[in-house]
């Protein structure tokens, strides 16, 4: 009688305990983060449905279509987010070198007959129905394993030295060198760029850093001066210093996407009730373009409103970087912050007619798979760091 007596109370501890953790957990995580990226999401599927909206004569069921795949991308997206933020980061480290040999063996079958040209990138693998982009998760891949190396240097060291550095230009040159094969130049930017933030705070000889720079602008200087550029992204610079010269031509998307923006005005035409985007001036505004929507349609109000959402965004990966006490996790928070920030920089650059066309699209925004999984996926390790590198465990 007592020994039966003693399990239901057993039992409601128990379960006590794991809410009481639960709990816990949930107070570590950065609400605000969360609600930032959430608020891009719905954002963004606003645009996405309205951007998509057929013109007279077309198909509705086409814009509900898109609708339906991005929430659903969004909702797996979230899954991954939520479930990599339960995990120690300790654990992902160790399995960071497989998630980087994962990307390099998905971005050389990118090369094969599996691969599949898609705006004149082959940087698509097509199964059936199915369309993976292996560049999109290259960048997750390269900031894990250039945090464990950066991030733990050796015996006796505290700071990364020259053989580090070293070590981790080939490892980055390695999927730059996939991804410009494909050719995929934005996604190339953003490898260098994320090499560039996690190199120059990771403690690392300024040497180097500087070294870094000058390499960088000296290979700039010659492909210029050498013509190493195709036809098609010299005529988009010169779009750019003159969006004039060939509206009709080159500069076609950039002079499209200014009309789109600046028809927006203060207060914008209203959601659904863009002109321009409705009469599908503006190429690829679902994905690449999408800023243009939020600027004809939400108008002024609405843009900054975005840039401010994003603002936050960088603000709360950095401020949970700050508050790192091991190099590893603060550099895995410096890696996505540098991506997150050169790419929405890029973006809304090029939507403004400020930056040549790159094919970047915005990140939580605009419509895509593999992308948003791979933002989702990179918030979820942020997140976990927030929540167990000062000793908590959820």
């Amino acid at each position: 009688m007592i020994t039966n007596m003693g399990g239901p109370p057993r039992r409601r501890h128990d379960l006590g305990r794991a809410l009481t953790t639960a709990a816990g957990g949930a107070r570590r995580l950065d609400w605000v983060l969360i609600s930032s990226v959430l608020a891009l999401g719905v954002i963004g599927s606003l645009l996405v449905w309205s951007a998509t909206l057929p013109g007279d004569g077309g198909d509705p069921l086409e814009s509900v279509d898109h609708l339906l795949r991005h929430l659903a991308h969004l909702g797996v997206a979230w899954t991954v987010c939520l479930l990599v933020a339960a995990l120690d980061y300790r654990t992902v480290r160790a399995y960071a070198p497989i998630a980087y040999v994962a990307t390099l063996v998905a971005l050389v079958l990118v090369l094969t007959p599996l691969g599949a040209v898609i705006n004149g990138s082959r940087g698509w693998i097509v199964l059936g129905g199915f369309q993976f982009q292996p560049s999109e998760l290259a960048k997750v891949g390269l900031i894990l394993v250039l945090a464990t190396l950066l991030g733990e240097p050796r015996d006796g060291e505290t700071r990364p030295m020259t053989r580090d550095v070293l070590f981790c230009l080939l490892v980055t040159a390695v999927p730059l060198g996939l991804v410009m094969f494909q050719p995929d130049l934005g996604t190339g930017l953003i490898l260098c760029v994320i090499f560039l933030g996690m190199l120059t705070l990771s403690g690392a000889p300024l040497v180097w850093v500087a070294g870094m720079a000058v390499a960088g602008a000296a290979g700039v200087f010659c492909v210029w001066w050498f013509d190493l550029l195709e036809p098609y992204q010299v005529d988009r610079i010169a779009t750019l210093v003159d969006p004039a010269a060939d509206p009709q031509g080159a500069g076609y998307n950039s002079a499209q996407a200014l009309i789109a923006v600046g028809s927006g005005g203060f207060e914008g035409t209203g959601l659904f009730h863009g002109e321009q985007t409705h009469g599908r001036f503006v190429p690829e505004q679902h994905t690449d373009f999408i800023f243009t929507v939020a600027g004809e349609e939400l108008g002024f109000i609405g843009a900054v409103s975005v840039i401010a959402l994003f603002t936050v965004v960088l603000w709360r990966i950095l401020r949970i970087a700050r508050g790192c006490d091991q190099p590893y996790p603060r550099l895995l928070c410096v890696g996505v912050a540098s991506w997150f920030g050169f790419q929405t920089f890029v973006n809304i650059g090029m939507g403004l007619g400020m930056l040549p066309v790159t094919g970047l699209p915005l990140p939580f925004v605009s419509y895509g798979g593999t992308a948003i999984l791979a933002n989702m996926l990179a918030v979820g390790l942020v997140l976990g760091v927030n929540s167990r590198d000062r000793g908590f465990e959820f």
